[in-house]
């Protein structure tokens, strides 16, 4: 067996069940692929004849990886199809895991809620069922699409103006503006990173900077964030999506991964809300701060105020 166990070059397409199937009866380890599992990588980037062939040859299908199996990859990954495969090969829908959520019962709250024939017992609470409501019509407002390279800040209970006296900031004039936002690129970063836009929107504001990081850091979210919540957010074009969240004047902690999906530790709601929004970095940011948007403006602009925040 070789160190990569057979599956050198993989990647991550796993969709020609064929080439597969070859590496399998070559001697490669259905349970083990670049120090994951196969079936894992299958069920969300794979073909469902794939998964069905790795799942007959696995030792486990419920095998954890990261503490999640194959089954609740796929229903995170919103792979209806491989989930169902993972399932009919005996996989089990309503084994507990993040947060002591199930696959089975996450799907409840996603865009296949049939996925899975309910036990007596397996619903969402009233609760879950308003969250998983409210994620819908978010999505259908913001999209699941983030512009690279862009930074945002979502706060609670805060209108625009009051934002701009928190963060002590003044108004810019629009011909600056105007010549700005006609040739980003033509500016140094130091010449426009304490410019940003505020907007009010239902349930709180929205501070956004489309060519730069300044919205997620501590000089904005800790003061907007004294006597409420704020999440900031920075579309990183070379790490991905990084996020922070303050709480009443305070960094609870920064290095998020919005829209990452669940992850290991998270509270139930946390789960819930990671699942939901999965892939939608904005979204997920407008929803932990509890904003009620009813399109785009504040990210897409203009917005209420073009502001330069103070010397750093």
């Amino acid at each position: 067996m070789t160190l990569d166990d057979g599956w050198a070059g993989m990647g991550w397409d796993w969709t020609d069940v064929e080439e597969v199937r070859r590496r399998l009866d070559a001697g490669a380890d259905p349970d083990r692929w670049n120090g994951g599992r196969p079936l894992h990588r299958a069920a969300v980037y794979g073909s469902p004849e794939v998964v069905a062939e790795l799942a007959r040859r696995v030792d486990d299908v419920d095998a954890p990886e990261n503490g999640v199996t194959a089954l609740w990859e796929a229903v995170v990954a919103r792979r209806a199809d491989t989930a169902r495969i993972l399932a009919d090969a005996g996989a089990d829908p309503w084994r507990r895991s993040l947060g002591g959520w199930s696959p089975g019962r996450l799907s409840l709250a996603g865009p296949t809620p049939d996925l899975c024939p309910a036990p007596a017992g397996e619903h969402l609470t009233e609760a879950e069922h308003a969250a998983a409501e409210e994620a819908r019509r978010l999505l259908a407002a913001l999209g699941r699409y983030v512009e690279e390279g862009s930074g945002l800040a979502c706060v609670a209970g805060v209108d625009a103006e009051e934002a701009v006296r928190r963060l002590a900031a003044v108004p810019v004039p629009e011909e600056e503006i105007e010549e700005i936002l006609e040739d980003v690129l033509a500016f140094e970063p130091e010449e426009i990173e304490a410019i940003v836009g505020v907007t009010s929107v239902p349930g709180g504001c929205v501070v956004t900077q489309p060519w730069w990081f300044t919205p997620m850091t501590d000089e904005v979210v800790v003061p907007l964030s004294v006597g409420t919540v704020c999440y900031g957010l920075y579309a990183n074009p070379k790490s991905g999506n990084q996020g922070a969240i303050a709480k009443d004047g305070e960094l609870l902690a920064w290095d998020l991964h919005p829209g990452g999906g669940p992850h290991e530790g998270g509270t139930s709601a946390e789960v819930l809300t990671g699942y939901l929004y999965h892939l939608a970095p904005v979204a997920y940011a407008y929803a932990v701060a509890g904003l009620r948007p009813t399109d785009k403006r504040a990210v897409d602009g203009p917005p209420d105020h073009w502001v330069r925040l103070p010397e750093r």
